[in-house]
């Protein structure tokens, strides 16, 4: 089959620069090779694929139409062998990666050595931000998306959700009491994040279905974090990602709240350009990040 694509391939050039003289002339070979794997092919389709002479040559009617099938075949060859060399090349350089704050550090960042220590020859430059960036003006390699995805030109490969949580302090609940259901939460004091659709909408999946509550917040901020420190200060309950706040809820800093009621996680995105072949060392963090956030 190997001889045959070889065959193919000089018949094609026939064709194309109308003669075996001049095929040879582009192949480095003789004329009378270029003749062999014409004639080659002849026999074993049986049909005469170029009528030659002493003169010219022409190409017959069955001779046009296998010039094209062999055409798409040999690109089509051509683009598997380019994609499988470009698979083995090693991954290498810098790679710029956004993502949300509290997905970023605390559990992305955690497991970036492994990344790093699997791929030595690639960098990694991580920017940490809760805004809307733009991966292509603003120069990013992949970003990750928190919430519903807007129409977009960009790739985006589903990662699981972001698990939520609801939570407060020991001493809150001891001047406040805590919440027998969501709707219990409009009558008390409630820390919201900034963006996103968890502001001031909580929703719920409980023993009714869905549902959703509007709370108030009387301490609004960007951050998981400093929501996190004024949860655990006692300020007022908490509604953010499980993995933010469960080292705090296993050392008694924090309580788990409405345990028959379970907040609605957040479908996340990894996002990245539809150039038509993706580099290796993008191809190797998007497959470790669905290897591990998959």
């Amino acid at each position: 089959m190997t001889d045959r694509f070889v065959s193919m391939g000089v018949f094609v050039k026939a064709v194309e620069t109308g003669s075996f003289s001049a095929a040879g002339g582009a192949l480095s070979m003789s004329s009378q090779m270029v003749g062999k794997h014409v004639r080659l092919l002849e026999d074993h389709l049986g049909v005469r694929l170029i009528n030659r002479t002493t003169r010219r040559q022409s190409v017959t009617e069955i001779g046009r139409h296998y010039y094209e099938r062999v055409r798409t075949i040999l690109a089509e060859v051509e683009a598997a062998e380019a994609l499988a060399a470009e698979t083995r090349a090693i991954p290498r350089g810098q790679i710029r990666i956004n993502a949300p704050v509290t997905f970023g550090g605390h559990e992305l960042a955690r497991v970036l050595p492994d990344y790093l220590a699997a791929n030595p020859q690639v960098d990694v430059e991580l920017t940490l931000s809760d805004r809307l960036v733009d991966l292509i003006d603003e120069g990013y390699d992949a970003v990750f998306r928190v919430g519903p995805l807007i129409d977009s030109s960009l790739i985006a490969r589903p990662l699981r959700p972001m698990a939520l949580m609801v939570c407060a302090a020991p001493a809150y609940l001891a001047r406040r009491g805590g919440p027998d259901t969501p709707e219990d939460l409009r009558a008390h004091e409630c820390l919201g994040f900034m963006h996103g659709a968890i502001r001031d909408q909580w929703r719920f999946r409980g023993p009714s279905g869905a549902e959703t509550v509007e709370v108030s917040c009387r301490l609004l901020a960007n951050n998981g974090q400093a929501l996190l420190t004024a949860a655990v200060a006692g300020l007022g309950i908490l509604l953010q990602p499980a993995a933010l706040m469960q080292a705090e809820v296993e050392a008694g800093r924090l309580v788990r709240l409405l345990p028959g009621y379970e907040p609605l996680s957040r479908a996340m995105h990894i996002l990245y350009a539809p150039d038509r072949r993706i580099t290796p060392k993008l191809r190797s963090f998007v497959d470790f990040t669905l290897g591990h956030f998959g």
